[in-house]
C-alpha cells in the first residue's frame, strides 16, 4: 500500500463515519503487503477485521471462495477494500457479495488503481475510472455517494517517482435504507 492511498482511507473514515457508532469494519483484500488500515479504524473506535484469501499479516477472516463472502445478509455498516480489486479477476462478483452483506444505509469504501505498472498478487488483470464505479454502483443496486480519480502526477512523468505512479480512483458506496435485505 501506498501512503497516498492510505490518506485517502483516512480521509474517507474522517468524513463518512462521524456521527456513526463504530461497529465492525471488513476489509477486504486485507493482507498486509507494505501496511494495513488497521490504525485508521481503530483510532475512530472500529472493530477491523481482516478478509483475505490467504492467511498471513493482517488476515482475520480467509475465504475458502474468493466470491462468497461468509458474512450474513445486510450484517454489515462497512465493507472497504483498497488496493485490491485490480487483482480479482470477476471484480463484479465480489462487488456484488460486499454489496449483499451491506445493512441498509451501511457504506463502501472503494480505492483501486487507475494507473500504474504490472504488479501480480497473484494476477493482476484491471485499472478502474469514475465511471467503472458508478456501474458497479448501478450493478450491486447502491447509490454512488463520491467518486474521484487522481488524474495528475505531483511528481512528473509517471516513471519519474515510484510513489507517484499510481493515481487511485476511490469511491464511497451506500446501499439505500429502503433496501430488501440480501
Amino acid at each position: 500500500m501506498h501512503e497516498l492511498s492510505y490518506n485517502k482511507m483516512k480521509r474517507l473514515a474522517d468524513t463518512y463515519l462521524g456521527g456513526r457508532t463504530p461497529g465492525t469494519v471488513y476489509d477486504l483484500g486485507s493482507l498486509s503487503i507494505g501496511g494495513s488500515y488497521r490504525p485508521i479504524f481503530a483510532e475512530l473506535g472500529w472493530q477491523y477485521r481482516g478478509i483475505d484469501i490467504e492467511t498471513g499479516p493482517n488476515v482475520d477472516i480467509v475465504l475458502a471462495d474468493p466470491y462468497v463472502l461468509p458474512l450474513a445478509d445486510a450484517s454489515a455498516e462497512l465493507v472497504i477494500s483498497g488496493q485490491a480489486f485490480e487483482h480479482i479477476e470477476f471484480f463484479w462478483l465480489t462487488f456484488k457479495e460486499m454489496a449483499r452483506v451491506l445493512a441498509p444505509g451501511g457504506l463502501i469504501f472503494l480505492i483501486a488503481p487507475s494507473r500504474g505498472h504490472e504488479h501480480r498478487y497473484p494476477v493482476d488483470c484491471w485499472r478502474f475510472y469514475p465511471d467503472g464505479y458508478r456501474a458497479l454502483a448501478k450493478w450491486g443496486g447502491l447509490d454512488m455517494v463520491e467518486v474521484s480519480t487522481r488524474w495528475n502526477r505531483r511528481f512528473g512523468p509517471w516513471y519519474a517517482r515510484e510513489r507517484d505512479m499510481w493515481g487511485d480512483t476511490a469511491g464511497v458506496f451506500r446501499k439505500p435504507s429502503n433496501a430488501a435485505d440480501g
